[in-house]
């Protein structure tokens, strides 16, 4: 049996509790943790132990609305008080509460923390689920749950940042007390946790996984009338507050209850013994991203989302991040993990019956006479099978998806119709889905979105392929390498072994080759790796009005970016169609916005800068007659969009040479459609296609 840890450390320990009220305890004394502000950094930095936590971050939750010019120096000063509160860490005297490049770090054992020690119990019980030691399991898990003594951090909720904290603790113990009475109802002893369904399903009403324990708890205690009309509540609430039904699993449950008398369930035998496994081999040269690898931890372990879409460039991280999470969830995710690329190695779209059919070998899915299509066919044009056999093999792979509690991996999807029908549509498995293109048709799913490396990031990674003694000679030049590739991490590892390999040339002099435009895309390869060749791939992905587009805008981002004012000049239509131009072109990647909300006038958009150097090498031609692949007006069945080329008298009837687009008299933009180059069918200008691979 896995054996949790220790309450707490030696003694003279402080022991935190943030499961609850903000709590501190030496030797089962209460500590006076001082002042409201100077509490909202020990809680920030709590919730985040053995972590950097960004000065930002920290000002953020402290000053959520207007920062004092002083508040850097009063952090200095709250951060002060806690490290002289806190005293060193463990036997070796180390300072408990350091500071580094990624911000402050608080050093906390599993004993001292109550939510370490909270993880550490769930994670062991799971375990023992696993292995079919239910009575175990619902020890340890009961055990975990003993340690939740309210609603986290609810003295201090009135933090937008702290809030966004304890919002996330409670959903993890939401879900642990869910594992808990799954456990206890599958050992007949539904009865124990009757009351605290009732009580938390009052406070989450919509939450269906505990209004299904609820209904389950009731029934087996011999209360079927009482479980009846639990779902007919919630059905009521469904439809008045979101318009929606249960899902397929909650009214199967209901149908099972009205044809069955009481029935107890029997102890549940061992699980099903299926633990596939296929994944990558976690990268050693890893750096950086630790918010949204916590963030994705969080959710995908919570049990809150069952599908989440991880967007960004290629080249930004996004199989790396969701490898290094698929294998730090192994425990959360008893019955496998496997990863399957979505797109073959030309950048086409594979068959979404090819998938099906792999991740059918993948986790021993069968469906009778599903015959599995060869590697290089496609059945199916790109996207759903058909047929019997193809359908089976999905109705299957659903039915996988209910009956276990794995985590599948689909990498490098190219858009939503390739992965609409893999996705679970209940049970406890979660999908992790990269993409360059934000697929913003696929709803409801929790999105995270890769932004480039912050400074100290990517230095931190180019110092893992250089050596961090070659990197403190010129830290000056080491800045300008990063910067100068836009802080992409395959650019600055493309970078790092390339200067690996080139141990005499100075950094100084590298760093002046890649700010070169000219040369930039050049520089950037190491041995069969190459930036630009990654980037040529998605290009492919644009229509061609998109890409006409992105050179025009990339020109705009030489100084660090581009309103939409300059956006509208530059292309020479109107606001709403330079609106919806640059709006395709977030969709798809290829330019960035701000993170908050702010009006598309005040807004600063940007293209990243190795991307905008390919896209005005591209487009050069265009600058000096017609572009390349203008924009078709008037195509047959096509919806307006926003292709905003040039267009050629012979083919527009426009004069040439204006660079002045012209509208078709019923749509006020001129609209084209284009093959996408991967698979897919063709699409209108105004779909967002990525602008580059993985």
């Amino acid at each position: 049996m896995t054996r949790p840890p220790a309450r707490t450390g030696s003694a003279g320990a402080v022991y935190f509790s943030l499961l609850g009220p903000l709590t501190a305890r030496l030797d089962g004394r209460e500590l006076p943790l001082g002042p409201r502000k100077q509490r909202l950094v020990l809680a920030t930095l709590l919730a985040r132990p053995n972590t950097p936590v960004p000065v930002d971050v920290l000002t953020d939750a402290v000053w959520p609305d207007d920062p004092p010019r002083t508040a850097r120096k009063n952090l200095q000063v709250y951060v002060s008080a806690a490290r002289a509160l806190l005293g060193p860490a463990g036997d070796d005297g180390r300072d408990r509460l350091v500071h580094g490049c990624g911000g402050y770090l608080l050093r906390i054992a599993e004993g001292e923390l109550d939510t370490l020690r909270f993880g550490s119990l769930a994670r062991a019980g799971r375990a023992e689920a696993g292995r079919g030691d239910l009575r175990s399991a619902a020890r340890l898990l009961r055990e975990a749950l003993d340690l939740w003594e309210g609603p986290p951090l609810n003295d201090l909720r009135d933090s937008a940042g702290v809030a966004e904290e304890a919002d996330r603790l409670e959903a993890r113990c939401l879900t642990v007390y869910e594992d808990w009475a799954e456990t206890e109802i599958e050992l007949g002893r539904a009865a124990v946790a009757v009351d605290g369904l009732r009580d938390l399903v009052e406070r989450h009403p919509l939450r269906e996984r505990l209004r299904a324990a609820w209904m389950n708890s009731l029934h087996q205690s011999g209360r079927q009338a009482e479980a009846l009309a639990v779902y007919d509540d919630y059905r009521q609430l469904m439809a008045r507050e979101l318009g929606l039904e249960p899902s397929p699993a909650m009214a199967a449950l209901y149908r099972s209850m009205l044809g069955r008398g009481r029935g107890a369930r029997r102890p549940a035998a061992a699980r099903e013994a299926v633990s596939a496994v296929a994944l990558p081999a976690p990268t050693g040269a890893f750096t950086g991203r630790r918010d949204e690898l916590r963030g994705l931890l969080d959710v995908l372990g919570g049990g809150e989302e069952r599908v989440v879409v991880v967007s960004g460039p290629a080249g930004a991280g996004k199989s790396a991040l969701a490898v290094r999470a698929a294998h730090l969830l192994a425990d959360r995710f008893p019955d496998g993990r496997v990863q399957v690329r979505v797109r073959r190695e030309d950048g086409t779209a594979r068959g979404r019956a090819e998938v099906l059919a792999e991740l059918g070998r993948l986790c021993g899915v069968t469906a009778g006479a599903a015959a599995a299509p060869s590697e290089g066919g496609r059945t199916d044009g790109g996207h759903g099978g058909t047929g019997a056999a193809s359908g089976a093999l999905a109705d299957a792979w659903q039915e996988w998806l209910d009956r276990h509690r794995a985590l599948v991996v689909l990498d490098d999807v190219p858009d939503e119709a390739s992965v609409r029908g893999l996705l679970p549509r209940s049970g406890k498995c979660s999908v992790l889905v990269t993409a360059r293109c934000q697929l913003a048709g696929l709803a409801p799913v929790h999105r995270i979105a890769l932004p480039a490396l912050a400074d100290g990031e990517a230095l931190e990674l180019l110092g893992k392929l250089i050596g961090a003694g070659r990197l403190r000679t010129d830290p000056g030049a080491a800045l300008r390498i990063v910067r100068a590739c836009g802080s992409l991490p395959l650019a600055v590892e493309v970078s790092g072994m390339r200067l690996a390999v080139l141990r005499h040339l100075p950094l100084a002099e590298y760093a002046a080759r890649l700010e070169d435009p000219s040369a930039a895309l050049d520089e950037l390869v190491a041995g069969d790796i190459s930036v630009r060749h990654r980037i040529a791939s998605g290009w492919q992905d644009l229509v061609d009005g998109d890409r006409w587009v992105l050179g025009r805008l990339a020109g705009l981002a030489e100084d660090g970016g581009f309103t939409l004012d300059r956006a509208t000049e530059a292309l020479g239509c109107g606001e709403r169609a330079a609106i919806r131009a640059v709006e395709s072109l977030i969709g798809a990647g290829a330019v960035t916005s701000p993170a908050g909300e702010v009006t598309a006038h005040a807004a600063l958009y940007e293209v990243p800068r190795l991307f905008g150097l390919y896209a005005r090498e591209r487009e050069a031609p265009a600058r000096t007659g017609v572009p390349t692949g203008p924009a078709h007006t008037g195509a047959p069945g096509a919806p307006a969009g926003t292709s905003l080329a040039p267009v050629a008298p012979d083919r527009a009837g426009g004069p040439a040479g204006t660079g002045v687009p012209v509208a078709p008299a019923h749509a006020g933009v001129p609209v084209h459609t284009a093959s996408t180059h991967t698979g897919t069918s063709a699409r209108t200008a105004v779909t967002a296609g990525p602008l580059i691979p993985g």
